[in-house]
């Protein structure tokens, strides 16, 4: 057996056991949180010892780094660039809640610990800022300016975040078709005209 052959299924081990030790962490923050994880019960789990879990991920963040990583290609955030296309604000709005609500429903059981445990963690960053941009596109087609602008874009915000959809269809049980059709009109009052209500209104309902 060549020098080189056996290199090779080496590095081939190392990378299996680095992957369960991934697959073993994010298992953990889904069902327990990051907070009440511990480096022992992720070795427990991979079935390799703690050193051999500091050997692959020598701190936390490193580790924290490569089970975000990897959760989220596997779940991937909505794409608020295809909602650039739509030009009406109304059905733009109500296409980015939608895809963000069932994104939400699908990711609630790590989202759920990680916003808890970790809310400010750097490794968390990508995710606000992904939302920050989501609320931006949203924004971007209504006309309103000044002050009613500023309100329309808090409103979105309020509306596209994870916190606020699981206390709508969890603690206040309604389904995720209900709480967009809420956002849609809370939008609509933020960036309310008077004189167009009824119109606004109508479309929401539609």
């Amino acid at each position: 057996m060549s020098r080189s052959y056996q290199l090779k299924r080496r590095a081939a081990r190392q990378d299996q056991t680095r992957q369960r030790i991934i697959e073993a962490a994010v298992e953990l923050h889904q069902t327990i949180g990051p907070a009440a994880t511990t480096v022992s019960e992720i070795a427990e789990r991979a079935q390799v010892g703690r050193v051999t879990v500091y050997r692959h991920f020598p701190d936390e963040p490193t580790l924290a780094r490569a089970c975000s990583g990897q959760y989220f290609e596997r779940h991937p955030f909505p794409d608020p660039e295809r909602w650039l296309a739509i030009t009406d604000p109304i059905e733009r709005l109500r296409t980015g809640l939608r895809e963000t609500y069932a994104y939400h429903r699908a990711t609630e059981l790590m989202i759920t610990h990680v916003l808890a445990d970790a809310r400010d963690h750097p490794v968390v960053a990508p995710y606000h800022a992904h939302f920050r941009y989501a609320a931006d596109v949203l924004t971007e087609p209504w006309r309103e300016r000044g002050r009613r602008r500023t309100l329309l874009r808090a409103g979105i915000a309020v509306a596209l975040s994870f916190d606020t959809w699981r206390t709508l269809t969890r603690d206040e049980q309604l389904t995720d078709h209900q709480a967009l059709e809420l956002m849609l009109r809370l939008a609509c009052d933020c960036a309310d005209d008077p004189r167009e209500r009824t119109n606004k209104a109508t479309r929401v309902e539609r």
